[in-house]
């Protein structure tokens, strides 16, 4: 039986949707963030030497990283559902979305997220003013210039077919799901670049995206 250790508001939830589009039995073991550092808890260590999510259990395998649990799961249960033909040319385009996901269009949505966190933190008076100084620098040199540049990217290949494989929903728009959503929720994606977001609502849409939403519980990248 597959089990997937899931932490609330994580990747893991993509999971969940991946095994409900494939129409595959699996379990839930759920675990919480901490609300103060919302870090994941060390219970997680005992399934995984990292403690990170999501990761799950097939049997005695233990599998981590959201693209080696994508590509586990559609090469051994899929069937030839959710990927190309592996000779095909649509087939390095998804391998390569498998990657993308984490590997460049997580890392500047990810430092936004840190930078924010030192803006807002409560710190000595004296110190504040030189702290939010250069968090709001970094972003806007750095980080925002590389967020808009993702997001046009993401939009000029989205409007090929309104997927990002082929002319059929695959598993790299469940992969591409991640970053999409935390965009939508902290990295300025938005009606500018309207293509993106009729590809966010028509996965949204998707019965399996609802039943695993139901599963998985709370999603706060959704609000």
């Amino acid at each position: 039986m597959i089990i997937v250790h899931h932490l609330n508001n994580s990747r893991s939830q993509r999971v969940l949707w991946l095994l409900e589009e494939l129409g595959l039995e699996y379990q839930i073991k759920f675990y919480e963030r901490d609300p103060n550092t919302m870090l994941a808890p060390a219970s997680l260590m005992e399934v995984h030497p990292l403690g990170k999510s999501p990761v799950i259990t097939d049997g005695d395998l233990t599998i981590a990283e959201s693209g080696a649990i994508v590509d586990y799961l559609v090469t051994r249960y899929g069937n030839g559902k959710l990927m190309p033909v592996r000779e095909s040319r649509d087939y390095l385009r998804y391998n390569y979305w498998l990657h993308y996901a984490e590997g460049s269009a997580m890392s500047p949505l990810l430092m936004k997220l840190v930078f924010d966190r030192i803006e807002r933190s409560p710190m000595p008076f004296f110190v504040k003013p030189i702290a939010r100084g250069i968090a709001q620098k970094v972003k806007a040199v750095f980080i925002s210039p590389q967020i808009t540049r993702h997001l046009d990217y993401l939009e000029a290949e989205i409007i090929k077919t309104g997927w990002f494989v082929g002319e059929d929903f695959s598993a790299a728009d469940i992969q591409m799901s991640f970053p999409l959503e935390a965009a939508a929720s902290r990295g300025g994606l938005n009606d500018s670049r309207p293509n993106l977001m009729a590809w966010l609502a028509k996965v949204h849409a998707r019965n399996a995206y609802v039943a695993a939403l139901q599963k998985g519980g709370k999603y706060d990248l959704l609000t």
